[in-house]
């Protein structure tokens, strides 16, 4: 079985995150990059399977800038057979759609059984890649499983709600995103942080998957301003003289909160 883990390189969350006024991205420095830690869990979904069924091939894939690829050797460190990165100026800033093609172009050229991913990233939050690169792939999409079996042919699974746990099966290839309720991800040994200097992250660009980030016909979502957030104006704090009621109705249709 081939298995293509989609791996995100986030800024740390311990760290502090700011914005560029002038691009409206989150500035991000190679000491400040890291795996995103669900997807970590995914790459374990996919390397507990390994483990199990010897000749099972593990690919993380990513696309993010070069900076990142410090990053990604934590994968391979992880136990990944390779990487493939995905790597064009044109893809600053890009929205979900022209992840999800790029992706999703990267998948079908490298092959796969499986794309496992996590279900959201840490920074974008969208959610909504996997779901995308499985329609673009035209193949099935179990998002969102709080439980994931991978098994010859099929992957099985729980999807958790407010109201019920839905048991749902899917046969391969297919889309697969998990959440945290997956078990966390082992952690290199040293081992596999020697072996990661030797294993080959494949380097891709734009042109070598046929996308045209400036594609007019296709879906974007545009950046067109940025600006820092004011600061927290001082409350204002009501003491009752025997008419605060109305001071407070006042002040919440002054606000237009009522």
């Amino acid at each position: 079985m081939r298995i293509l883990v989609l791996i995100k390189v986030v800024p740390d969350t311990y760290g502090e995150r700011t914005l560029s006024l002038e691009t409206g991205l989150a500035d991000r420095t190679p000491e400040e990059a890291v795996v995103d830690e669900i997807d970590e869990r995914a790459l374990e979904v996919a390397l507990a399977y390994a483990d199990a069924h010897p000749g099972t091939e593990v690919v993380a894939l990513a696309m993010a800038p070069a900076l990142a690829q410090s990053s990604l050797r934590k994968a391979l460190a992880m136990g990944a057979t390779h990487a493939v990165q995905v790597v064009d100026e044109a893809l600053v800033g890009a929205d979900i759609m022209l992840t999800a093609e790029v992706l999703a172009a990267a998948a079908r050229r490298a092959g796969f059984d499986v794309v496992l991913a996590g279900n959201a990233s840490t920074d974008g939050v969208g959610g909504a890649v996997p779901a995308a690169m499985a329609e673009l792939l035209a193949v099935p999409c179990a998002t969102f499983l709080a439980e994931a079996t991978l098994e010859e042919g099929r992957v099985a699974g729980v999807r958790a709600s407010d109201g019920a746990a839905v048991r749902i099966e899917a046969p391969l290839p297919a889309v697969v995103s998990i959440t945290e309720a997956l078990p966390d991800a082992r952690l290199p040994n040293f081992k596999g942080i020697m072996a990661a200097k030797k294993k080959e992250i494949e380097t891709l660009t734009l042109a070598d998957l046929g996308v045209d980030a400036e594609d007019p016909e296709a879906a974007r979502s545009i950046m067109i301003a940025a600006r820092e957030r004011p600061p927290r104006a001082a409350g204002v704090k009501i003491v009752d003289a025997g008419d605060a009621g109305a001071r407070l109705a006042d002040f919440l249709v002054e606000n237009r909160l009522a």
